[in-house]
């Protein structure tokens, strides 16, 4: 069952004195399953802040239908938008913590708004710090508060009306790494126990590669591609999505310095995409000695995403110049993606 839906989903403002129209979303389709993380990656001006607000209700689009929880928001009055929105939680990139309040403050006020009785609101802003692990700041005010602190709090706000979906905008983008690896436990866990769905909207793959169940791509206002997080950026079939895994994993030479490795290399140099298999390896060594190639490694990385392996390894290739065609076409014929630097 789905919980977010979209479906060919435009949105488009006017903007300047003569009135230029600037297509924000661009005939935008996906799905979010009920309890998954879907992770929303793009780069500053990709329209992932625009998503975000449709998702909440904020903006209407220019066309196309948005659904939450099961009912398609874009028919519905203000009114009953508001109803909706009750069920979504939102976290912020600056906390948006209010002042003046202290931590237990802050989680109350959306149940103070929402006429929550008080002896209620003192149960669920306990319950609430006690998960982020901050009840002994209760009666902190934010300025006492680190970052990581101040984002947990802003997350126990987020949850006091027990939202069934959880919209993260950029929330970890203020953070250190440390706190961020937090932060991303922290959200993993209101999935895993409190059933939760979250769509996390970021510019960093790390954070979509910590807790994310499938992702999409976007660029330009559009989806370049979406699928399962392994899928997707193991095997990118967008120039969007392989600038990520390049920028991430550091796993293919950069063009300054394939130069330096052929100065030093005189063999002919492939980059060959790791499989996620038992024996891949081997096997491939196997194909390069059938064929009298030796093959040293030069470069690259192997990491995991989703407890799976993903990257390349960089080879300099040297023997016979049939043996290595042959041993290439091999490997092309397998399925292996070979890439030839030279």
């Amino acid at each position: 069952m789905s919980h977010v839906r979209l479906e060919h989903v435009t949105k488009s403002f006017t903007r300047g004195r003569n009135g230029d129209r600037v297509v924000a979303l661009d005939d935008v389709s996906l799905e979010v399953a009920e309890g998954e993380v879907f992770g929303v990656i793009g780069h500053s001006g990709a329209g992932k802040s625009t998503l975000i607000r449709l998702i909440n209700g904020l903006e209407r689009p220019t066309s196309g239908r948005v659904h939450v929880g099961g009912r398609e928001i874009t028919a519905l009055s203000e009114r009953d938008q508001r109803g909706v929105r009750r069920d979504i939680g939102m976290i912020f990139q600056q906390f948006n913590l209010f002042r003046s309040r202290t931590v237990a403050g802050n989680v109350a006020y959306p149940l103070k708004v929402a006429g929550v009785a008080r002896e209620e609101r003192d149960r669920r802003v306990a319950r609430l710090l006690d998960f982020v692990g901050l009840l002994d700041r209760a009666h902190d005010h934010p300025e006492q508060l680190s970052g990581g602190q101040k984002q947990r709090v802003g997350i126990a706000r987020a949850l006091a009306t027990e939202p069934s979906l959880l919209l993260a905008d950029e929330a970890t983008s203020a953070l250190d790494p440390k706190t961020t690896a937090e932060v991303l436990a922290l959200l993993g866990r209101v999935n895993r126990e409190l059933g939760v769905t979250i769509v996390l909207i970021t510019h960093e793959l790390d954070v979509i590669r910590a807790v994310a169940n499938r992702v999409a791509v976007m660029e330009g206002g559009r989806i370049a591609e979406s699928g399962t997080l392994y899928d997707v950026f193991a095997r990118p079939t967008s120039a969007a999505a392989a600038d990520f895994v390049r920028g991430a994993l550091r796993d293919r030479p950069s063009p300054e310095t394939l130069e330096r490795l052929r100065r030093t290399h005189r063999g002919r140099i492939v980059t060959v995409a790791i499989r996620d298999q038992t024996g891949f390896q081997t096997a491939l060594a196997t194909t390069f000695l059938e064929h009298s190639v030796a093959a040293g490694t030069i470069f690259g990385g192997i990491s995991e995403l989703q407890e799976r392996a993903v990257g390349s390894l960089t080879f300099e290739l040297t023997g016979p110049d049939d043996g290595i065609g042959a041993a290439l076409a091999a490997l092309r014929a397998d399925g292996v993606d070979v890439t030839e630097e030279n």
